[in-house]
């Protein structure tokens, strides 16, 4: 536990370099009961995560130029922020995207605040790859369900550049945010923000592709929950006793809203545990990811109607 408080000025009076700093902020971070999992796992990547945001440096900088970078020296003000934000890094215990109101998703910056979740799905893996797995053509109509900032909505559109994807939350703050980032990445005319507990409001629509991050944590997880997480917004977490609440509203729903060749992804993350006890013998497909992740389902459209029909 991290007991001393942080002289900021002295700090920042005695570290010169942009190395000297990086350094510093992962002793405090070792020092301190913090937990990492919005975007980095390790006291250093989650010092150097924050200085570079700080100073406005590409997030993916190759080794070579951040080896180099390490050692140029920083400004006065640069220094004093830095040091601000790792004081409250610890002392509030905040996420670093919180801190910064960036994060990154499918190497695509996005704007976060406590009204979204901080974007860290393993659906980035699926997008990348074009889920070349599953479907037979690309899509031309795609649902995100739960959006939040809308990250995974934007970056299907640039994955499928012919798609328009329809982004849905129940959350109008959600919503908000997600607005600022589809104007940021200029999607205006491809991806559309749409206020709906579920799929309600979208009578008619189908889709070759839904893809849906719904809340999935369960009740033991939630109380378990470190101090990060519980900057994050509730309604994008919790799900019930076992962690799908949500699910069988979206398995029913999808059914009528996918296309006839559409698959549906859903992540359910631990919650996977509890699928074959609610829904013995749905041949869902687990999605193996190469780059961690886990609780990724997929059924396409007959066999998600096969299944619901004989139960």
């Amino acid at each position: 536990m991290h007991t001393e408080s942080i002289d900021i000025k002295k700090a920042a009076k005695q570290l010169k370099t942009m190395l000297d700093v990086v350094r510093w902020s992962m002793t405090q971070f070792n020092q301190s009961d913090l937990y990492y999992g919005h975007g980095t796992d390790n006291a250093w990547s989650e010092a150097v995560n924050l200085v570079c945001q700080v100073l406005h440096l590409p997030h993916d900088l190759p080794d070579e130029d951040l080896r180099f970078l390490m050692q140029s020296r920083l400004t006065k003000s640069e220094k004093g922020a830095i040091v601000n934000l790792v004081k409250r890094r610890i002392d509030e215990k905040v996420p670093v995207a919180y801190l910064t109101n960036k994060a990154w998703f499918c190497g695509l910056p996005f704007f976060v605040d406590e009204r979204v979740l901080v974007p860290r799905s393993p659906f980035a893996e699926l997008i990348v790859q074009d889920f070349s797995s599953w479907l037979k053509q690309p899509p031309k109509q795609i649902l995100d369900l739960c959006t939040g900032s809308a990250c995974i909505a934007i970056a299907l559109a640039y994955q499928f550049e012919d798609a328009v994807v329809d982004a849905v939350d129940i959350s109008r703050d959600a919503l908000d945010v997600a607005n600022i980032n589809i104007h940021e990445h200029g999607l205006e005319e491809r991806v559309f923000p749409i206020q709906s507990d579920l799929m309600a409001a979208l009578s008619g629509q189908k889709y070759d592709l839904i893809v849906s991050n719904p809340p999935y944590v369960d009740e033991e997880d939630m109380s378990d929950l470190p101090t990060e997480f519980h900057h994050e917004p509730e309604l994008g977490l919790a799900a019930g006793q076992d962690g799908l609440d949500l699910v069988d509203t979206i398995l029913r729903q999808s059914v009528e809203h996918l296309s006839e060749d559409g698959w549906l992804f859903v992540e359910v993350g631990n919650s996977e545990v509890h699928m074959e006890h609610r829904y013995p013998g749905m041949p869902l497909h687990w999605v193996q990811f190469e780059h961690g992740g886990h609780g990724v389902f997929a059924i396409n459209q007959s066999a998600l109607r096969a299944y619901l029909a004989s139960h």
